[in-house]
């Protein structure tokens, strides 16, 4: 039963209309107003399902105007739904600014799950490691794409990255040439739509393969990079580990590292791996 000043956030379908589930269109036939990161898009999935609803858009450029709209709604004693594009909103996609200012304002916020490209990708990519780390799109500079990507490098996680077809070939080509050839990609487009592919190679293969065939260059991307090796793998001295050790009683990890690898010249990825499992380790 839908509920009077209530938000309501509605996961929607990437791809094949038919995966959106019951509640979620029980939820858009019965609120007041539908806010929607793109109208058209979403009428095109309302029509489907033969709803007709009072719409807004509600989009990245006007997000903050917009969510106070939305919150005199609520006040007025409505209910809204609010859609992004595809998928479930908030990630990679807009929804914060409008969550935060309607529970800043005491209202109720209801999440409708479903679909999300990510978890579709990691599903079916068959990857053995328990841990990953969703960053969504890299920079769209290159200079800054490999900046991020240095960092990211040393990470033990597997990497779920989000990327757009006229992209696609120059992120690889940094990830490729940031990253170590060695390690596992899966190229995952189009999910859940008639053109579907999931390729797994490493990532020293992977532009051969993107680019033997223009086709496999279209569509929206999730890039899942398998992590760095675990700290089996990792030849620290005994002295720069008690080091590193102390230091991350007092110091931010960035910092510790860095300290650590001036004082003991031990490698700083090495040490930045270590750190992680370190810091892990203090949790459990």
């Amino acid at each position: 039963m839908i509920q009077k000043n209530t938000l309501y956030v509605v996961a929607t379908p990437i791809g094949n209309l038919r995966d959106i589930s019951l509640r979620a269109l029980d939820v858009l036939m019965a609120v007041d107003v539908i806010a929607a990161e793109d109208t058209r898009n979403t009428r095109h999935l309302l029509a489907h399902y033969s709803i007709t609803k009072k719409m807004m858009a509600l989009h990245q450029h006007n997000e903050r105007t917009a969510a106070r709209k939305v919150v005199d709604l609520l006040a007025a004693g409505k209910s809204v739904a609010f859609v992004s594009d595809v998928g479930t909103p908030g990630i990679s996609d807009p929804g914060a600014i409008l969550v935060n200012l309607v529970r800043r304002k005491n209202y109720c916020v209801v999440p409708i799950p479903g679909a999300n490209a990510a978890l579709c990708a990691l599903s079916a990519a068959g990857t053995a490691a328990s841990h990953f780390l969703f960053y969504g799109f890299l920079p769209t500079r290159s200079e800054m794409r490999k900046r991020k990507l240095k960092e990211l490098k040393p990470l033990p996680y597997t990497l779920v990255f989000y990327e757009a077809p006229h992209r696609i070939l120059k992120c690889v080509a940094d990830i490729t040439e940031m990253l170590e050839a060695n390690r596992q990609l899966t190229i995952a487009r189009e999910l859940t739509k008639l053109f579907e592919t999931i390729h797994t190679c490493t990532l020293g293969d992977a532009l051969t393969w993107l680019n033997a065939d223009a086709n496999q260059q279209k569509g929206e991307f999730v890039l899942l990079i398998s992590g760095a090796e675990t700290q089996k793998n990792i030849h620290v001295s005994d002295q720069a580990k008690h080091a590193l050790k102390l230091l991350l009683e007092e110091l931010p990890l960035k910092q510790a590292v860095k300290l650590t690898s001036g004082i003991s010249g031990e490698n700083r990825n090495q040490l930045y791996t270590l750190a992680l499992s370190l810091k892990e380790a203090r949790k459990q």
